[in-house]
């Protein structure tokens, strides 16, 4: 099992630097994370398909740094635009909506969500 934390210290890094990865039609992804937690950088289009979902493992932490969306909750939306942000508790359905894009959010996931460990970002050599 990879250990993410002594490959990343000292090491300052860029979102740019980091590669995307389409996840479906108009959601793309890059993803840095420690053994402990996990920041995950999303960019959504208006009219992307929406993904409501919900995880009881972890609380997870919305920051909204570009674009505006509304982010629903146990369906109770939330407009937010660049600077805005939003706890997501364990255990609540929830799903973003972009109104103006592109919006690009990072999301904080403490632990890490396991199911994006393959996606995350080492740095070569």
């Amino acid at each position: 099992m990879t250990t993410f934390s002594p490959l990343l210290y000292g090491l300052a890094v860029n979102w740019d630097d980091i590669p995307a990865t389409v996840v479906r039609p108009g959601v793309s992804r890059k993803v840095y994370s420690t053994d402990e937690v996990m920041l995950a950088w999303h960019e959504l289009a208006v009219g992307m398909t929406l993904n409501p979902h919900r995880h009881d493992d972890f609380d997870q932490l919305v920051l909204i740094l570009q674009g505006r969306c509304d982010y629903y909750v146990d369906g109770v939306p939330h407009a937010m635009s660049a600077g805005s942000m939003l706890l997501v508790p364990r255990g609540a359905e929830h799903h973003v909506e972009p109104v103006e894009g592109p919006c690009v959010n990072v999301d904080v996931f403490s632990p890490p969500r396991p199911d994006f460990r393959d996606a995350v970002w080492l740095p070569e050599g």
